[in-house]
């Protein structure tokens, strides 16, 4: 019995790892400025060589991880519905060359879809 509710355990665990995966993808932030308190990144992102999505992502002037980044490229992890400072879908920026696992988050933003 005790084996048993060890191996429910575990399920549930791994299940609730996979719900909580991150989506990673590398962006270009073509434009950083502020207007009006809020921090706005122009950023385009190549889902296939075909297919190009351009996207902005906000966040509030003060807030502690939200800044105008330089143009580049980075990684972008949208997290989990419901995480986050902002209440929409919020996603962390890292260098290009940082593991998100492990790496220093640059900034936490809101994307907002064109």
């Amino acid at each position: 019995m005790r084996k048993a509710i060890i191996l429910l355990g575990l399920f549930g665990l791994l299940a609730a790892m996979q719900l909580m995966a991150e989506d990673k993808s590398i962006i270009t932030v073509k434009s950083g400025e502020t207007s009006n308190g809020v921090v706005i990144l122009t950023v385009h992102q190549t889902a296939t060589s075909q297919v190009a999505e351009s996207f902005m992502l906000h966040c509030n002037k003060g807030m502690a991880d939200c800044k105008v980044l330089e143009p580049g490229t980075y990684v972008m992890v949208r997290l989990p519905k419901n995480w986050g400072m902002y209440d929409c879908a919020c996603i962390d920026l890292y260098a290009s060359t940082a593991d998100p696992a492990s790496g220093e988050k640059l900034g936490e933003y809101c994307l907002v879809e064109k």
